[in-house]
């Protein structure tokens, strides 16, 4: 199903068109892809998994070469975690949601640190990143595994492999102290 809705931007005011398209995907579920985007810069990417959800976290470990397919879907609340390179992707508040696979996501990684590898001029952090650049692009190549971790505090997130490991995810909280 897709919908269309014109509404204002959230920026400027503009009206501009909001998508909304369900799609199912093998041995996930159904998902709703939600996309919006203006002239004046404004974008806004989602995904939600139809239904209610608890807080979900998917663990696969890539081996080789034929798991970079690996399909991995990110909503807008989903963590990205790869231990073995001390990587932790948090979402923030302008967060997009994706559907990629494991070569993709480390895609996403490597413009990152490349982009610290171009602007620092800090050397212990211009040589970190150069490092992990290295082992990012070996690990694309299938020559360095690594473990990646997806949560969702929503459950909207996901590695759709046979391979992949779900359990629950329970979220940190902060407890203050008592006085």
């Amino acid at each position: 199903m897709r919908r269309v809705i014109t509404a204002p931007c959230p920026v400027c005011s503009k009206d501009i068109q909001y998508i909304y398209q369900t799609e199912r995907i093998p041995y996930f579920s159904e998902v709703m892809l939600a996309h919006a985007s203006c002239d004046c810069g404004f974008k806004s990417v989602d995904t939600m998994v139809m239904g209610d959800n608890n807080p979900i976290r998917y663990t696969v470990k890539v081996d080789g070469e034929e798991d970079l397919a690996i399909r991995v879907v990110r909503s807008s609340r989903g963590t990205i975690e790869i231990p073995e390179f001390g990587i932790l992707v948090e979402p923030g508040p302008m967060c997009e949601a994706f559907i990629s696979n494991v070569e993709g996501v480390l895609l996403r990684i490597l413009n990152v640190v490349e982009g610290i590898t171009i602007r620092s001029d800090e050397e212990p952090e211009k040589a970190n990143a150069i490092a992990l650049k290295e082992r990012l692009e070996r690990a694309r190549e299938g020559k360095e595994p690594f473990t990646l971790i997806i949560q969702d505090i929503n459950g909207n997130s996901g590695i759709v492999s046979k391979k992949a490991k779900k359990s629950e995810y329970i979220p940190y909280v902060d407890v203050p102290e008592e006085s």
